[in-house]
């Protein structure tokens, strides 16, 4: 009897335990499948949210891009339509000539000093008269004419940095002499003989005849104007020979100036021209 008892509650215990696994079963099963479904609905949410993120960008990207060509076609009508600067590169300039070894060129420094022509086209400071500027290479003698413009494309840039702006015009002579580049080591008892000098077309009459020498034992020279020099010097020469002897001015020395031309005929000026006769080069 006791035994029977003892039996029934085991029985009862392993009934009672049964229905608790039993239990913890079901509500694993329910805890992993609610587990599995709350993940799911995540991935499903974070897929659609970066569908949508992804969408966003897209268009945010499509309408950045239409705007930047939006902007740059505004910006190239507004080009078109802006007055258009016209560049340097776009005017045509005339050939900057400058003169070699045995050139005759046209020497000339205007009064107010910063317009003037050296036969030469490397200095920034004075390359506006060297445009179209007029040199006669020496082959042997003969006449020959050089001469300057500032009726020049160059001469207008260089001068008001517009080729339409005619607003500067050369006046007065500071400087100015008939020079052959190394004529004096080339052409030595070479002798200068100005025949005729214009100014904007009009012969003018000179004052003096003119002479011949050189200032550093190189250039041939004939003084036009310069106004720096009080008497004849040593080797002043012309066709009636020499014009000082032992230092000393021969009689037809009086006829000869360093300054042959009236200032008045240089008022204002564009082009000088001057021709020339040289004689006993040696050629």
């Amino acid at each position: 009897m006791k035994n029977n008892r003892i039996l029934a509650c085991i029985l009862a215990s392993a009934m009672i335990c049964g229905a608790f696994a039993s239990c913890g079963e079901s509500s694993s099963s329910k805890a992993d499948s609610s587990s599995s479904e709350a993940e799911t609905s995540s991935e499903e949410v974070t897929s659609e949210a970066s569908s949508e993120e992804d969408t966003s960008e897209a268009e945010a990207s499509t309408e950045a891009a239409s705007a930047e060509a939006s902007t740059e076609a505004a910006s190239a009508e507004a080009s078109t339509d802006a007055p258009q600067a016209i560049a340097i590169d776009d005017v045509e300039v005339e050939p900057s000539i400058a003169a070699e070894s045995g050139d005759a060129y046209l020497a000339i420094n205007e009064q107010q000093g910063w317009i003037q022509y050296w036969g030469k086209n490397d200095d920034p400071n004075s390359t506006m008269l060297s445009y179209n500027a007029k040199v006669a290479k020496i082959t042997g003698d003969g006449q020959y004419t050089v001469g300057v413009t500032a009726d020049t494309n160059g001469f207008r840039l260089d001068t008001t940095g517009d080729a339409n702006d005619y607003g500067v015009t050369p006046s007065g002579l500071m400087f100015s002499a008939l020079m052959v580049k190394d004529g004096k080591t080339l052409f030595p008892d070479a002798v200068l003989t100005i025949d005729s000098i214009t100014v904007d077309g009009k012969e003018i009459t000179p004052v003096a005849k003119n002479y011949t020498s050189s200032d550093d034992g190189k250039e041939l020279r004939s003084n036009i104007y310069n106004q720096w020099v009080n008497n004849l010097p040593e080797d002043a020469v012309s066709t009636e020979g020499a014009l000082v002897v032992d230092k000393t001015p021969t009689d037809a020395a009086a006829a000869y100036s360093p300054c042959i031309v009236d200032l008045n005929d240089f008022a204002t000026w564009t082009t000088v021209e001057v021709t020339f006769t040289i004689t006993n080069t040696g050629l």
